[in-house]
């Protein structure tokens, strides 16, 4: 005989309600967290396309392409020299370059290249104004910056290694019987030679072609040549990277200093009105900075960034023969005054 359990018996039909949504409710909320995953997936992916487009780009400005050297002092105009490897002025690495003594001179001019070039900087060209130097009587000392070595290349640091490379270049013209130090800058390596002179006592004169000194708005004025990004938050993004590429941050560098700077020194500021690069109230201002009487600037109607010579040669070698000239005098000056004074 069966027994029919008390679980057995059919259940009533209240028992099967329960608080399940309707299917088309349940589909509905799916598509929507469906579609809301698929934009955060796009929001996200944009992000990561912009931070990445700012990163390339801070590696770039840290990494630019420098050709090899192609030739030497001799090949291109004939002139004697010897192969000069010296450190920096920290240590930090050992710099190689070219010393062109000229007969008995105690005066010496140094090259500081510019940004993406080495020594020969084939635009400006370089070896005219080496050779143009020599035929005033100077010794003339030509060096690779770190990121344009042959070998063992290194990131650019817009200055702040460069500095110290630039003043382990000095130290070698002095060594070498240099009373009379002139350094002969273009694009940023006069940025770099500006902020060298904040630290250097041996420096005498300057000449800075194009002068290209890394701050926030000259990054972005040569950013925005290229392409269209906002000002913010491009530049507090790129600020954020350049640590990590180049370990070196923008706050280390000390553009503020520079242009409020008055060297001591005379110094001659050279530009073009058509400079895409580094517009010319730069020099204009940190011209206006000196009071050295013998400082000048020279603003060219027309001329490009680092094109000046090759535009307008002949003023521009008048020009820097002037200066130099009176770099010599005030120099004569002064030998003259510790000489009266000393009898």
């Amino acid at each position: 005989m069966s027994h029919t359990g008390r679980n057995d018996l059919p259940l009533p039909s209240s028992a099967y309600v329960t608080d399940d949504v309707p299917a088309a409710t349940t589909r509905r909320v799916s598509i929507k967290n469906i579609l809301v995953a698929l934009l955060l997936s796009v929001l996200f992916f944009l992000i990561f396309c912009f931070v990445s487009l700012h990163g390339y780009i801070a590696w770039v400005l840290s990494n630019p392409k420098v050709a090899p050297l192609y030739s030497n002092p001799k090949l291109s105009i004939n002139l004697e020299y010897e192969n000069i490897a010296f450190p920096a002025a920290d240590g930090s690495r050992i710099m190689q370059g070219w010393y062109i003594p000229a007969e008995d001179s105690v005066k010496t001019i140094v090259f500081s290249h510019g940004y993406g070039a080495n020594r020969e900087e084939t635009w400006i060209p370089m070896y005219d104004l080496a050779n143009f130097a020599h035929r005033l009587n100077f010794n003339v000392l030509m060096f690779d910056y770190g990121f344009a070595a042959q070998n063992s290349k290194e990131v650019a640091t817009g200055g702040k290694k460069e500095a110290q490379q630039l003043l382990g270049a000095i130290q070698v013209a002095k060594q070498r019987g240099g009373q009379e130090i002139i350094v002969w800058g273009f694009s940023m390596g006069a940025g770099t030679a500006l902020q060298t002179a904040l630290k250097s006592p041996d420096i005498d004169g300057m000449i800075l072609d194009s002068t290209f000194l890394l701050e926030p708005d000259t990054m972005y004025h040569n950013i925005r040549q290229h392409i269209g990004l906002p000002r913010h938050p491009s530049l507090e993004i790129i600020g954020m990277l350049l640590p990590v590429l180049n370990g070196t941050s923008l706050r280390q560098i000390p553009y503020a200093q520079v242009k409020s700077e008055d060297y001591p020194f005379p110094t001659l500021f050279i530009h073009g009105t058509e400079d895409e690069k580094a517009p010319y109230p730069i020099a204009e201002k940190l011209a206006a900075n000196q009071t050295n009487p013998d400082s000048g600037v020279w603003i060219v109607d027309g001329a490009h960034h680092e094109l000046i010579f090759r535009e307008h040669p002949k003023e521009y070698l008048r020009k820097v023969s002037l200066f130099l000239g009176k770099i010599k005098l005030a120099s004569q000056n002064t030998n003259v005054q510790i000489g009266s004074v000393s009898e």
